[in-house]
């Protein structure tokens, strides 16, 4: 993507995109557009809904209270979800945020939060982590925003877990030091991440996570990583050696 143009404004949008669309944005996009990017008549901007690509567009009829966002043509076509997971311990709010954040920029498909006996906080607001995930696909270009599931309990999470797909199991006491030597030649019919709390599984649930047919358990380095900087760390080694950077 490097000849993609960043400054253009991008805004995620639920409504169905395509050339010669017109439509009013809800209340809280029109005051993004009007009132912090200040945009006026004629303003370009890309436009995203996750389904139908992406599309230059431009404001149309604006007033001080109003404004119509007429639809010109596709930029880009559209691109599926990664099938790759992102599996984590629930975090405090902020670091929650910055998480979701930085998973999406990493090509993560969907967002799992899974409960486990030490994680931190075991409510999750749904729709603010895929606000997030929304927001971090505008500022980097991402057309597939990925999903954000339900919390599930660590137990629950391994008992549906498909049998052909590989896990990648963040764990300290992984027996590969090298996580690119762990991964090597690793497959399955979709691959997830599975990061833990701060202060790791306990002994039952790692226990519990290697009995499930095709894990690889990975190291994250010599130094405890939070929990936020491991899905960074974890996702750029899966993305480098069986992701998409691998292609």
């Amino acid at each position: 993507m490097s000849h993609y143009d960043f400054s253009a404004q991008r805004l995620f949008v639920e409504t169905a995109l395509a050339p010669g669309v017109e439509f009013v944005p809800p209340p809280e996009a029109l005051n993004y557009l009007l009132n912090v990017l200040r945009l006026r008549a004629g303003d370009p901007l890309l436009l995203f809904n996750g389904r139908d690509g992406e599309f230059l567009a431009h404001l149309a009829e604006v007033t001080r209270r109003a404004a119509t966002i007429r639809v010109e043509r596709l930029t880009r076509a559209q691109t599926l979800r990664a099938d790759l997971d992102y599996c984590f311990a629930p975090l405090k709010q902020a670091r929650l945020d910055y998480m979701a954040q930085k998973a999406t920029e990493m090509g993560a498909g969907r967002l799992t939060p899974v409960i486990t006996r030490r994680t931190q906080a075991r409510r999750v607001n749904i729709a603010r982590l895929k606000a997030n995930a929304v927001e971090a696909a505008e500022q980097c270009g991402v057309l597939a925003v990925p999903d954000a599931a339900d919390a599930v309990d660590l137990s629950d999470f391994l008992a549906a877990f498909p049998p052909g797909r590989l896990l990648v199991f963040c764990d300290e006491d992984a027996p590969i030091a090298n996580p690119l030597h762990a991964l090597a030649g690793r497959s399955g019919h979709g691959i997830s991440v599975l990061v833990g709390p701060e202060g790791g599984f306990d002994d039952a649930e790692r226990a519990a996570v290697t009995r499930l047919p095709n894990v690889a358990r990975v190291s994250l380095g010599p130094r405890i990583l939070r929990a936020d900087t491991a899905a960074v760390a974890a996702l750029a080694i899966v993305q480098a050696t069986i992701g998409d950077w691998a292609c």
